[in-house]
């Protein structure tokens, strides 16, 4: 990537576009292929900028609620010879494979954006023919917004389908929070004694911030919490390298955060979390599950997250995707993520369309904690 690339784009306002960010996720997680895609005008000057990384998926991973579509998908395959569940599927994703958001294509403001939407489709195309190391089957652009979906829906003239899984739990937060009994205040009597009965059953856990130097101690522990949460999820596209936290805590300093939750002299579980601009994205947790009912551990990690947004004075919390109703307890609101496939050859794109049909999110209670508040639509489309 050229310095003057950078300089033209002027996204590093946005950690998830800055090199030491990038940088970070390539040298930890090298299962995947990480490229890069630059688009300029007519002038050379750069005006947009995308993120793909090459994952190989197989769909016998796939659990729970996709299983009988995958099962489905995959009957019709082996009939016309078309995949097998020895081989991974090879997926180029333009996107962010371990964050939930639109944290994948950045566009500078004066663009036609659907223009720049299209030619990056071309431009993806042309990357797999030349360049890719790897034999693609199946491109992926993911999680859009709802207010985005006017420009990124000109993908559906390319052949692309799109789809919907699992929403993005968002908390907007209130600018008179100032601290987090103000928080509390706001909360219907019901759940604000929820929340203090969390507080009290995790008094038991010592809460301490994780630095550099004592990072690399825990990651063996940490490893092993985080394996326990993602072999929960029902579709994982890639599995995160926990070591990767070394390099984003030393590269992010305190805009990267993670706590460790300790039960006397044993980890009983760990958030992580990175601030950008004025938001706070919720990433990957570690629990202890045996222990995690008892002391409220992923309970009383949802609420420090808001702590940690209100003394950040953060004006949005993405907690992500999966545990929707208990997100929605303390205030989020589900955020829908719109997601375009397109398999390269045009009879498996046809099956595809079909099966991409079958996919539903998961249906969840969801739950309205606050006295009287406007629940308030998120968006942000990278520019």
């Amino acid at each position: 990537m050229p310095e003057k690339a950078w300089k033209e784009l002027n996204c590093s306002h946005n950690l998830y576009f800055q090199p030491a960010y990038l940088e970070a996720l390539e040298k930890n997680n090298q299962q995947l292929q990480f490229s890069y895609i630059l688009l300029y005008n007519e002038q050379d000057e750069a005006i947009a900028f995308a993120t793909i990384q090459v994952v190989g998926f197989y769909l016998d991973n796939v659990q729970n609620d996709l299983q009988s579509a995958i099962e489905w998908v995959r009957c019709v395959g082996r009939k016309l010879r078309l995949n097998s569940s020895r081989k991974p599927v090879k997926i180029l994703t333009c996107g962010n494979t371990f964050v939930s958001g639109e944290h994948g294509i950045f566009i500078k403001k004066d663009q036609d954006k659907k223009q720049v939407v299209k030619q990056l489709a071309k431009a993806i195309v042309v990357f797999e023919k030349d360049i890719s190391k790897e034999k693609i089957d199946a491109f992926m652009l993911k999680d859009f917004v709802d207010e985005s979906l006017f420009i990124t829906d000109a993908l559906h003239s390319v052949g692309y389908n799109s789809f919907n899984v699992d929403s993005n739990m968002v908390l907007a937060l209130e600018k008179e929070w100032h601290t987090f009994d103000d928080y509390l205040a706001a909360l219907k009597t019901k759940y604000r004694v929820k929340a203090k009965k969390a507080f009290k059953l995790s008094s038991h856990l010592r809460i301490e911030e994780v630095t550099t130097a004592s990072l690399k101690e825990l990651l063996p522990e940490m490893n092993s919490l985080y394996k326990s949460v993602s072999n929960k999820a029902s579709f994982n596209l890639g599995h995160f390298n926990i070591e990767t936290y070394l390099s984003l805590k030393e590269s992010l300093k305190e805009n990267y955060v993670i706590k460790a939750y300790w039960l006397e002299d044993k980890l009983a579980g760990f958030l992580s979390g990175m601030i950008t601009d004025k938001n706070l994205d919720a990433h990957f947790v570690g629990i202890d599950y045996t222990v995690n009912k008892t002391y409220a551990i992923y309970q009383r990690m949802l609420y420090d997250y808001i702590l940690l947004a209100i003394e950040n004075n953060i004006e949005t919390i993405n907690f992500g995707r999966t545990a929707g109703e208990i997100k929605s307890s303390v205030g989020a609101v589900p955020q829908n993520l719109t997601i375009y496939l397109r398999h390269k050859k045009s009879i498996p794109n046809r099956i595809l369309s079909l099966f991409l049909k079958k996919i539903q999110p998961t249906e969840f209670r969801l739950i309205k904690p606050f006295k009287e508040k406007k629940y308030k639509n998120v968006s942000s489309f990278s520019q």
